[in-house]
């Protein structure tokens, strides 16, 4: 079975291929997604370098003056995908993109193809992506950290790159949905809405939306009027994990002198994640830059500790508990909300149910770790997943059943990067 799901791995990434960027899927997805693209790299890498460094060079063709690297390129206009470039308003160039980002894990990923590779051509790909990187970070930490706080604010749940997590229900719930116009979702025409977020939260998603781009989507305007700031753990310590990368980068490509700006912003990161921490319930969580709320519950990005870089057996022994807590709870790793909260819910969206890409995320920083045996949990249940749903977006804890669209570049993707038993084949060949 394995061997028929590298291939049928390979023809997703292939036929999701619109000429030299991967949308995430055909219908729900028409688009070029920021950190999908990277996913789709890591897993183009696996049988053809060139095109990996190619979705990855292309997606920075989306990039702004300011540095930021949006969360869609609407390369085209699709009508099958709502809000499209004309609900967003942004002006870039060379095509119309949304008006904030997502996830920045390109760093890593560019670090990653360079060093599967000694050729000139693979240095000098990198090199040409280093001051890029730089640019896109550089953003992050003085509009989404404008008060040094050391963590990084997002200023709309797509930002986070989980849309409707427990967590912001708090934040959503200071949005004000009066000025909102009528508009027509077209995300549950393409699937079951049980699987989606509900209308009351795509209110609210687009009143932010709107007063984004009421500002022109000016990046520091937009974090002053915006009702929903909040410190986001998992961008967080993406960035943090990022920037070590980048930061080996600099050292192996030769940029000496961005080096010591990137130790700052790791130092002032690891002391923000202090702050994102919850001694009542002993994890990482968001907090509400508005209110100063702490998120309650324990969501998966606090299982990406060990991925930050971040190793205090004060925090990750807690973190384990819950590990082993919640794995007793149900019969796949790793949901993206604590199954004992009662915002938990196992096929829609956020709310539970299983990532691939977060799975080889969190298995990939414990094993650096040495937590192996949890690793291989993660691993051993995403192919237990994908052998029994196929490649799809996402996955119930519960029974394993699939969600959301099918045929997903980000799974397939992570499948043959990390998942696949044909991995533990070849490297005991």
């Amino acid at each position: 079975m394995g061997a028929d799901l590298d291939a049928l791995a390979h023809s997703i990434l292939k036929e999701n291929d619109l000429g030299g960027y991967t949308i995430p899927t055909k219908g729900l997805y028409p688009y070029q997604w920021n950190w999908d693209s990277v996913f789709v790299a890591i897993g183009f890498a696996t049988f053809d370098l060139d095109r990996a460094w190619q979705e990855i060079e292309n997606l920075f063709e989306g990039q702004w003056d300011d540095g930021m690297l949006p969360h869609i390129l609407f390369r085209k206009n699709d009508p099958s995908y709502f809000p499209g470039p004309g609900v967003w308003g942004t002006k870039s160039d060379p095509f119309p993109t949304s008006g904030h980002s997502q996830p920045p894990v390109a760093a890593t990923a560019v670090r990653d193809l360079f060093e599967q590779s000694s050729a000139p051509e693979n240095v000098s790909r990198a090199k040409t992506l280093f001051p890029k990187l730089m640019a896109w970070h550089r953003w992050w930490a003085t509009y989404r950290d404008p008060k040094g706080h050391g963590t990084v604010a997002i200023v709309h749940p797509w930002e986070s790159g989980r849309d409707n997590l427990p967590d912001w229900d708090e934040p959503l719930s200071n949005v004000d949905t009066t000025g909102v116009p009528e508009y027509t979702r077209k995300d549950t025409a393409h699937v079951d809405p049980e699987m989606r977020p509900l209308k009351q939260d795509y209110d609210r998603y687009m009143a932010i939306l709107t007063i984004g781009k009421a500002c022109g989507w000016d990046a520091t305007e937009v974090v002053e009027k915006t009702p929903f700031l909040v410190a986001d753990p998992a961008i967080t310590m993406i960035l943090l994990r990022a920037n070590r990368d980048l930061l080996v980068l600099a050292e192996k490509l030769g940029f000496q002198k961005d080096k010591a700006e990137i130790e700052g912003w790791i130092a002032k990161q690891e002391r923000g994640m202090e702050t994102l921490w919850n001694p009542e319930i002993q994890a990482y969580v968001t907090r509400n830059l508005r209110t100063d709320v702490l998120g309650a519950g324990v969501s998966s990005a606090s299982f990406l500790a060990s991925y930050a870089g971040l190793s205090d057996p004060k925090v990750i022994e807690p973190l384990n508990a819950h590990f082993d807590r919640i794995a007793g709870k149900v019969e796949f790793m790793l949901p993206s909300y604590d199954p004992d909260h009662a915002g938990f819910e196992h096929k829609r969206y956020w709310r539970g149910p299983i990532w691939a890409v977060v799975n080889y995320l969190a298995a990939r920083g414990m094993t650096e770790a040495g937590d192996v045996a949890r690793a291989e949990k993660i691993r051993q249940d995403t192919v237990s997943l994908v052998e029994r749903s196929g490649f799809a977006e996402y996955f119930s804890p519960e029974d394993g059943s699939g969600a959301g669209g099918n045929s997903f570049s980000w799974t397939a993707a992570v499948w043959l990067a990390w998942a696949t038993p044909s991995l533990a084949v070849n490297k005991a060949a």
